[in-house]
């Protein structure tokens, strides 16, 4: 399946569950895969487009919130919808909380189900977009050398070839010729450019000796 390609997955124990979520998505013109409990599904390589999940709480085995925590553990980047017969408030707060999309209780009007699922498709689009550029964001910083890198991090606090020199211990044209190199590498031609490039690698915080941060 291509990366642009929705999946929306339904995991249930009750059998007439799976077969009515799967008959409403299929209306809807999702394409859809139904399982019986979430270790079944977790056995499932991961989808590589965007991704929904409509997950029971209450399930023999993994139940919904267990099994929320194992797919945060293993970093995985599925959006969920909790659906429950048996839900609490502190239960809707916990999994809310944790990043579900939605917590819905039994019985629930299908149009209802479908606006969250939209929803949860397009987090998913948007989430997946913003790591494949933090992804190629992180790769073209890779291509940098140590030295430039740490240019790299003084030019986006604004400081000047002059100032960088100084606080690198280096001469100015010398900051100059890596500077240019910094930017001819990226790919960029501003240092608006650089700095938006680095918030998508999401580059941590880092302090000079004359004390300026940055992010």
């Amino acid at each position: 399946m291509s990366f642009q390609t929705s999946l929306v997955f339904v995991i249930d124990d009750d059998e007439s569950v799976r077969k009515s979520l799967k008959r409403l998505l299929n209306s809807a013109d999702y394409e859809s895969e139904v399982f019986k409990s979430a270790t079944d599904f977790l056995a499932r390589a991961a989808h590589p487009g965007p991704t929904c999940l409509i997950v029971d709480v209450q399930m023999p085995g993994l139940n919904g919130l267990e099994f929320q925590e194992a797919l945060i553990q293993r970093r995985r980047q599925e959006q969920l919808i909790f659906i429950t017969g048996h839900g609490n408030i502190p239960m809707c707060a916990q999994v809310m909380k944790a990043g579900a999309v939605d917590f819905l209780p039994k019985p629930f009007k299908p149009r209802e189900l479908l606006k969250c699922v939209e929803r949860a498709i397009a987090r998913s689009t948007e989430q997946r977009r913003r790591t494949a550029e933090q992804s190629e964001a992180r790769r073209l910083l890779d291509l940098l050398t140590p030295r430039e890198f740490e240019v790299m991090q003084l030019v986006i606090t604004g400081m000047l070839n002059k100032q960088i020199g100084a606080e690198l211990g280096m001469a100015e044209k010398t900051v100059k010729v890596h500077r240019g190199r910094v930017m001819q590498k990226l790919g960029v031609t501003s240092v608006a450019e650089l700095v938006r490039l680095v918030q998508k690698a999401g580059i941590v915080t880092v302090q000079t000796s004359s004390g300026t941060k940055v992010d």
